[in-house]
């Protein structure tokens, strides 16, 4: 088996454990939320909503990105993957300000309109305990994959299984507040919903502006340039390396860079130098990695 295809493959896999569980949970907590009386469990269900749909949407873009060039793409689909990752971070944005809207309407209609809130009961507190304990196992376990198979898109799926632990200890917050408390506490089921979108909205911009970022092609960090230009110029043959352009094409880098030679140098030892500097850059940054070397004589 490929290395893609493995890669691919671990991905497809804890993807479908996580649409699994999110199916489960999202179901179990719309149930509690309507029968346990609690706003925040069904803002909380409807994030769990959102956790499903963008596993759906790793699935198939994943399955995308693995694709190899073709005539139409000819630095492969791994831009793909990157989309992807924008998306899990505008849905998750979304979301965010839903629950934000929902959480403050409640709040403002209680103490300005004099709705009373209706108290949660003890399923929406067990609910958001499972939901808990649950989330942050997947969160452990698809972390571990994203970065052992270098993949933004999952990454960015094991924070939004992370964002859904934390949507759901602010719920049991809020939840167990109100039960406990009493009613005079009710509003701390809304308000659990207004703190939690705030974590939400956070975590969209940390994985939607990176993503954003490569698919604008913005240059790869100051830090990897200069170790870029450290291993080209290893070899004393080289001379000024110029006009670095880098980017990143999914979870690959892309470098193109010019490099002097002796004048006298011939073509055969020119293009030898040239798969010597792409041989050392592809050890470091993946065997995948596009590196164009563009040779120039010495004046």
């Amino acid at each position: 088996m490929t290395t893609i295809k493995k890669r691919e493959g671990a991905i497809t896999r804890v993807t479908l454990l996580g649409s699994l569980v999110n199916v489960l949970l999202l179901a179990f907590k719309f149930v509690a939320g309507f029968v346990g009386n609690s706003s925040a469990m069904i803002a909380d269900a409807v994030h769990s909503l959102s956790d499903f749909l963008t596993d759906v949407v790793v699935l198939v873009f994943v399955k995308i990105s693995a694709k190899p060039e073709d005539e139409t793409h000819d630095y492969g689909h791994g831009k793909y993957e990157t989309l992807a990752t924008s998306i899990i971070g505008a849905v998750l944005l979304f979301v965010g300000f839903g629950l934000l809207w929902d959480g403050g309407d409640r709040i403002w209609k209680h103490y300005f309109e004099g709705v009373p809130l209706e108290s949660p009961t003890s399923i929406a507190l067990y609910a958001a305990l499972v939901s808990i304990v649950v989330k942050e196992l997947l969160f452990q376990v698809t972390l571990r994959v994203g970065r052992r198979q270098d993949s933004q898109v999952v990454i960015a799926n094991a924070w939004h299984h992370r964002s859904d632990a934390f949507s759901s200890i602010g719920t049991a917050l809020g939840i167990g507040g109100a039960i406990l408390l009493g009613e005079d506490w009710r509003i701390l089921d809304p308000l659990a919903a207004v703190i939690v979108s705030l974590f939400i909205i956070r975590v969209s911009l940390r994985l939607m502006l990176p993503a954003v970022r490569d698919l604008l092609d913005v240059s790869l960090p100051r830090e990897v340039e200069e170790e870029i230009l450290s291993i080209i110029t290893r070899s004393p043959e080289v001379k000024d390396p110029h006009h670095l352009r880098t980017r990143r094409i999914g979870n690959l880098f892309s470098i193109e860079a010019h490099i002097r030679v002796d004048g006298r140098m011939t073509v055969y030892d020119a293009h030898q130098l040239t798969r010597e500097i792409e041989r050392d850059l592809r050890e470091k940054f993946g065997a995948s990695t596009y590196v164009v070397l563009h040779v120039e004589p010495l004046k």
